[in-house]
């Protein structure tokens, strides 16, 4: 998977649509193998994008889950310190 694809599920706020378009440009770009289509392929990517972008949120509003919303920014600390212990 795409590491710069965050999980999006069980936050509190709950994502937003751009954090959501954001996943699938990078889940289109990862399997479109291109960052930057060519004018002939930009409106199929980009109609990839808006769909993948459309069923993600059909399934972030679907999913049901048990444990308590996760903290954006204690998640982000977390992730922070991670990278300090990897990088340095």
């Amino acid at each position: 998977m795409c590491r710069n694809i965050r999980p999006l599920n069980n936050f509190e706020p709950p994502a937003t649509r751009d954090e959501v378009t954001a996943a699938a440009l990078q889940f289109v770009r990862k399997v479109s193998g291109t960052t930057k289509p060519s004018q002939a392929n930009q409106a199929a990517f980009d109609r990839a994008v808006a769909e993948i972008a459309h069923i993600t949120e059909h399934l972030l509003d679907e999913l049901v889950t048990t444990a308590p919303p996760k903290n954006r920014e204690v998640e982000a600390q977390k992730a922070r310190e991670r990278a300090r212990l990897r990088y340095g």
